[in-house]
């Protein structure tokens, strides 16, 4: 099914909207063959942006990615959003020279860490580039110093953050122009509504992207008191409106106005398709509340 791709912020990127995280890859055990099937399979879908990280796997899904990426058509490849991360630095076997997990957003870094993620991922440009996490030591000046080298390089398409806290994301919005800021959001995670993150980011007119928009699996198969009033709250909105408690919990979070792009990170093709189904379903002020107060234990204020 075609889906029109979507515009992140004025001037910024084009993504489908919903996005495929490809993060657990190289836990899948496939074969570049299988990976590459299921580059296909989503691009069928319609979705045809893919959330990476450099650190992600221990620094191997972007290679494997990649090399899945290389059997593909050129006709496929020219479809296709990349979105990487850098900024974190993991202690792996392929970084021996990592002492201790720390953050590093050097330009030297940025730059290097960008320059890597086109060769793993074999593409020319990224369409969008993040910073992983807020660094203490980030030089807001910097990062806008290798943001631009790479875009005049054209290297990168774009550039955001990711888990920023307002104030982080004023600062460096203040030195550079940010696409997005990718942020943890569910009903059992529901800071971003209160803490200025999503009012920010609408006032902007920017839009949010969501990373772990079903609590990893807990809002379909937590054992917690919460959770399992979530999923009560989501099989009766999913009863009402005719489709699966995981499509409810995608409507859940596009019902709201900063207009999030969700990243569903499964390897399972069923998995995105109702993430998809999502797109058609637009949930009541009731329905939303309902899930909203299943998941805090009591009424709106």
């Amino acid at each position: 099914m075609p889906l029109s791709l979507t515009t992140l912020a004025a001037d910024g990127p084009r993504l489908s909207p919903i996005v495929a995280g490809a993060w657990r890859m190289a836990d899948w055990g496939w074969s570049a063959q299988q990976r590459l099937r299921w580059i296909e399979q989503c691009a069928e879908l319609g979705v045809t942006s893919f959330d990476h990280a450099d650190i992600y796997g221990g620094y191997a899904v972007e290679a494997l990615f990649g090399e899945a990426l290389a059997l593909a058509p050129t006709s496929l490849r020219q479809r296709l959003q990349t979105v990487s991360k850098c900024g974190i630095r993991l202690m792996a076997p392929a970084r021996p020279d990592h002492r201790i997990k720390h953050y590093d957003t050097t330009a030297a870094h940025i730059v290097a860490s960008a320059e890597a993620s086109l060769r793993a991922l074999r593409v020319e440009r990224l369409d969008l580039l993040l910073i992983h996490r807020p660094d203490p030591l980030m030089d807001a000046d910097e990062v806008a110093g290798a943001f631009a080298a790479l875009r005049d390089a054209g290297k990168v398409a774009h550039f955001g953050a990711s888990n920023f806290t307002p104030a982080q994301f004023d600062l460096l919005s203040s030195r550079f122009p940010l696409a997005t800021n990718q942020i943890e959001l569910h009903p059992l995670q529901r800071t971003p509504l209160t803490d200025g993150t999503l009012d920010q980011l609408q006032r902007l007119r920017i839009r949010p992207m969501i990373w772990s928009p079903l609590a990893g699996g807990a809002l379909l198969g937590g054992s917690s008191d919460a959770e399992r009033r979530v999923q009560a709250a989501l099989e009766r909105v999913a009863g009402r409106h005719g489709c699966t408690a995981a499509t409810a919990a995608f409507a859940w979070l596009l019902r709201l106005p900063s207009r999030p792009v969700p990243v569903a990170g499964s390897r399972r093709i069923e998995a995105l398709h109702e993430a998809v189904a999502a797109l058609q379903v637009r949930l009541d002020q009731q329905d939303w509340a309902d899930v909203w107060q299943a998941a805090a234990g009591h009424e709106l204020p």
